[in-house]
This record gives structure tokens, sequence and C-alpha cells, in this order.
């Protein structure tokens, strides 16, 4: 049997627009396409690692509506473990609106709905699946109790990919390895653990600052500039797989996705960061996020 990832972590229906250029705020503009897919970030992730040939397990909520379907259909497709997959009648599936425009930027607004009931007591429902994975990956589409209760049941490699950036113990940082955020996201994470930031563009001084809270190891991703990964002592720049990119959503979800594989499979964090990075690729050249994903037997970009 392969090794067990389990995910914690957000299912969202995705409403997906495409524009010349994204509107100013009071201007309504026509769109030149759009349609509903498959989304959120712990969905995303767990639909890129089952794709690759991991046996992965979500553990995450629904509403007991019509965007349920649309929210889980990759999923079904792709082997992930839905069993841990609540269907509620009180809340609504989550909801994403992304907003592409004709250069390949995204704008996205999230309507959590449903993902936040998925909450520390609903981890610990699940708490014999938390345990017993090989890796376990967290993001920040759910509450803070849901990735706190995770990462204390986590008795194997712990993945928080931090984004959105929200409230996180000290305990739980220090569990990480790694921690993966972007540029962006490292910045707003070391303001609010009350870090002064001098300069946001530099990125080892970044690591070593987040490394001083305690994980194991760190990543920062810098889109079509690559990678760095951090550990205590050692410093590895990783060089992004160069294609030209059409949509760039859920492109970072393929890359922990792809993280998340590797390293269930034994592999080092360095070479799981270079073949995730050709699985990011992979996604941005074409739309939307989990059916922009490679499977085992697709070529990867070299």
């Amino acid at each position: 049997m392969s090794p067990k990832v389990v995910v914690v972590g957000s299912i969202n229906a995705d409403l997906f627009l495409q524009v010349q250029q994204h509107p100013k705020p009071g201007e309504t503009i026509l769109g030149t396409g759009g349609h509903v897919s498959a989304g959120g970030k712990g969905a995303n992730q767990a639909c890129a690692a089952a794709l690759l040939g991991a046996q992965v397990q979500l553990i995450g909520a629904v509403g007991d509506d019509s965007n349920a379907e649309p929210a889980l259909s990759v999923l079904t497709k792709s082997n992930v473990d839905l069993s841990a997959v609540a269907r509620l009648t009180d809340a609504p599936t989550g909801l994403a609106v992304v907003t592409l425009d004709q250069a390949a930027e995204n704008s996205i607004v999230i309507v959590a709905g449903a993902n936040g009931h998925v909450t520390g007591d609903f981890v610990g429902e699940h708490a014999n699946a938390v345990a017993g994975a090989d890796v376990v990956v967290l993001q920040g589409e759910v509450p803070q109790s849901a990735n706190e209760a995770a990462a204390k049941l986590t008795t194997g490699r712990l993945i928080v990919n931090l984004a959105p950036v929200i409230g996180v113990s000290a305990e739980l940082l220090a569990k990480c390895d790694p921690l993966i955020v972007n540029e962006h996201e490292a910045v707003q994470l070391l303001t609010d653990l009350g870090n002064d930031v001098l300069d946001p563009n530099d990125f080892d001084a970044l690591g070593a600052q987040l490394l001083d809270f305690g994980p194991k190891s760190v990543m920062i991703t810098l889109g079509s500039a690559g990678s760095k990964i951090f550990t205590p002592g050692q410093t590895v720049s990783v060089a992004a797989t160069k294609v030209k990119a059409v949509d760039t959503t859920g492109a970072g979800d393929a890359f922990v996705g792809g993280v998340a594989h590797r390293l269930a499979s034994g592999d080092d964090l360095v070479s799981a960061a270079k073949f995730a990075s050709r699985v990011g690729a992979y996604a941005v050249q074409s739309y939307g996020a989990q059916n922009s994903y490679p499977s085992a037997t697709d070529q990867l970009p070299q």
C-alpha cells in the first residue's frame, strides 16, 4: 500500500470568470468566458497528490446544495478518500469567485460556507486517520482550531501551507516540516508574530526569521523565480520550471500536493521541491485548478 497523505482543509466550488482586465471599483464589464469548477486549497492539494499516485484522504465539509457535486467531482475521479467529508444541511458549500485577466493575473474572493465548520472538534472525530498518516497537510482556509487539533494528532510529517495566513501557535510551528508560504505570506506571518521586516525582498532574511520561530524547515515559494528552502544551517534555491503560463489559479496548491506526494514517498525536501516545481509548471499551462493538474502518467515539463 502506498504511503498515506491526509489533508485537512477547504473544499470550494470555484466560479471562474475570464476578463480582458479586472474591473475598477464601481465598474461593470463584460466577461469573455466563465464556468464552475472544483477548488479550495485543501481539495486542490489532495487532488494533486492523489493524481500523482499518493493514497489520499481529505477531511472537510460541503453543503447539501447544488455546488457540492461540482466541488467534489474531480476528487472522486482522482480516487481521493472522501469518507471524512461531511455534507452539512446548515451551511452552503464554500464558494470562490476567481477573476482571471488576459495577463493571467487572478483575483479571488472566498466565502467559507461549510469550511467554517471544520473545527478542532470536527477533526477530532477523525483522529485515527490523522494519527495514522505518513504526511498531514494543513492550510489557512479552515478555522485555526482545526489546524491546531490536527497538528497535535500528527505522528508523521506535517506540512503547513499557511495560505491565507491565520493564527498559529508556537506548538504548531515547531512541528512544521516544512512550513510553506509565498513571499507575501512570509512577510505577513512575521508581522503577525511581532517581527519587524526590514526588507520584504530579502528572502534569505525572511527564511531565517521564520526558522527562529521553530519550524524544522521553511519553504518560501517565489512564483516564476522558483523557491527557497531553509533548514538550520542551510539554504537551497530551487529554480522554477519555465513554461508559458495561461492561468496560475491553483498552481501553488499543485506545488504543495507535489511536495506532499514526494515526501510521503521518501524523498528529501529539495528533491520534493524540484519535482513539485514541475507539477506547478504543468498546472499553469491550462485553465482552472484541479482540471489542470497532471496525473502520474503525464509528461511533466523539464
